[in-house]
């Protein structure tokens, strides 16, 4: 049994999100970037297809992407 846990939820839409999650497949540990939907108001969060899984290794790279990528961002007149 796996033993998912809720980091962040950030807004797409009134009716999508992407919910940043720890979650676990055979034994290992990634962090899952997933983009959920719903159809009721935002009562029930389904996922879909759309996502991407980060495993620990590569989390050095992908922060020093969001760095970079903030710093460009800022930097947009």
């Amino acid at each position: 049994m796996s033993d998912n846990k809720l980091l962040a939820t950030i807004p797409r839409s009134a009716t999508e999100q992407v919910q940043v999650q720890i979650n676990e497949f055979k034994g290992k540990k990634y962090l899952d970037l997933r983009i959920y939907y719903t159809t009721d108001s935002g009562n029930t969060w389904n996922p879909t297809k759309k996502g991407v899984a980060i495993y620990p290794e590569n989390l050095p790279a992908l922060k020093d992407a969001l760095e970079i990528a903030k710093k460009e961002l800022e930097n947009i007149d």
